[in-house]
């Protein structure tokens, strides 16, 4: 009974180890939980007021223009000239029900039956799911380990074929927290100029960086590379909003306007509450923005060496977003293990502790941890960690 597209398709991994975590919290075990990529501080006040006076001024109650507030719009024009150094049209922005409904609506809009996508491993869980659907091709560019897990001209040279369309660029990474500098995005944004290829831009955790480390935007590099680039943000990770589901999508209005229709047929306009949050954080929510950047600095500065101390487990540090990646592939042999998901499975059985399987995101040898969460749970994150390996 069940269309092909949903029978093949893999659930999200992040959200399943997250899942199997509350569930034997419920019940009853001690189970710390590194799985999602959610702040763990509530939403600042200044954007939850604004939120609550939209609500008391009977604002919240009604319907916006489908593709988002015209006042949200101007919000976000502000922001690209501020954080990106550009001007942008309101036609040039879709404000979207979360970024990764930004994210497909892209998908969905550009790619034909059999259009290849450039993915860059290790990849988001979704990236791959979300070209199928929309009966596009991934096409895998291995980012080493040895070169911090970045990929180069060369290697999408080497993958080019009349079918590639796009090269989807996560900058910082989630899961490995890497950070490509102006030099190399300059590289890659000379190939898909060449070649003709569109570039998504998932900036997401632009600006979560850490230790005097620098953001560009492969967008933000010239004219030509920004005809030719659309850029996915949103304010659920930089200011604590996860739950408020409010994404953008910036680029080419021929683009753009394609993924509002799709997005109009979808959801209608993206919650208007939520709207209205969303103006006040990019207006007014850069100082409570900062003050949570620093803690997840402290944070990572304090994990990163307890975690290289843990037997069998080798990380290189991130410059961004919130999460570890550790090479694990040593820790496995020590206690027997072929695959990494039997490997996270019996570390949350045996000491509590949910982690992400790399497999998902396509490295076998790796786990993924995130460090959006207080210090206190890190630190005894690690105590398992190293509990488990000497038991």
């Amino acid at each position: 009974m069940l269309a092909d597209r949903v029978k093949f398709m893999e659930e999200s991994a992040t959200l399943a180890a997250a899942a199997k975590a509350k569930a034997l919290a419920a019940e009853g075990r001690d189970i710390l939980s590194l799985t999602l990529g959610e702040p763990d501080f509530t939403t600042p006040a200044v954007i939850s007021q604004a939120a609550k006076a939209a609500i008391d001024s009977g604002k919240a109650s009604f319907y916006t223009a489908s593709s988002g507030l015209p006042a949200l719009k101007e919000a976000v024009q502000d922001y690209m000239v501020d954080y990106y150094g550009y001007e942008i049209q309101a036609s040039q922005i879709l404000v979207t029900t979360g970024a990764k409904l930004a994210l497909a609506a892209f998908f969905l809009a550009v790619l034909n039956p059999g259009d290849q996508v450039l993915i860059p491993t290790p990849y988001w869980v979704s990236y791959v799911e979300q070209v199928k659907l929309a009966q596009g091709e991934p096409v895998f560019v291995e980012g080493a380990e040895a070169k911090n897990f970045k990929i180069n001209a060369d290697q999408l040279e080497e993958l080019w074929n009349p079918r590639v369309k796009v090269l989807l660029l996560n900058n910082p990474s989630n899961p490995t927290g890497n950070l490509y500098t102006r030099e190399e995005l300059e590289a890659l944004a000379a190939w898909a100029i060449d070649r003709n290829v569109l570039v998504l831009a998932d900036d997401i955790y632009g600006h979560l960086v850490y230790n005097q480390a620098e953001f560009v935007s492969i967008s933000s590099l010239s004219p030509e590379i920004r005809n030719q680039t659309v850029v996915i943000t949103g304010v659920s990770k930089t200011y604590a909003m996860t739950g408020w589901r409010i994404g953008f999508a910036i680029g080419p209005q021929e683009i753009i306007q394609a993924m509002a229709q799709l997005t109009s047929q979808l959801t209608s306009n993206p919650t208007t509450v939520a709207q209205y949050a969303a103006i006040a954080a990019l207006k007014n929510g850069h100082k409570a923005a900062e003050k949570m950047r620093l803690a997840f600095e402290e944070r990572l500065n304090t994990i990163y060496p307890l975690l290289n101390q843990v037997p069998g487990f080798r990380a290189d540090k991130p410059q961004g977003a919130f999460y570890l990646f550790p090479n694990v592939e040593e820790a496995m042999k020590r206690k027997g293990f072929t695959e990494v998901a039997a490997f996270t499975n019996d570390i949350l059985e045996q000491v509590g502790l949910a982690l992400v399987a790399g497999d998902a995101f396509g490295s076998p040898h790796h786990v993924r941890m995130s460090y959006a969460t207080d210090l206190d749970t890190l630190k005894e994150a690690i105590l398992r960690l190293e509990n488990y390996m000497n038991m």
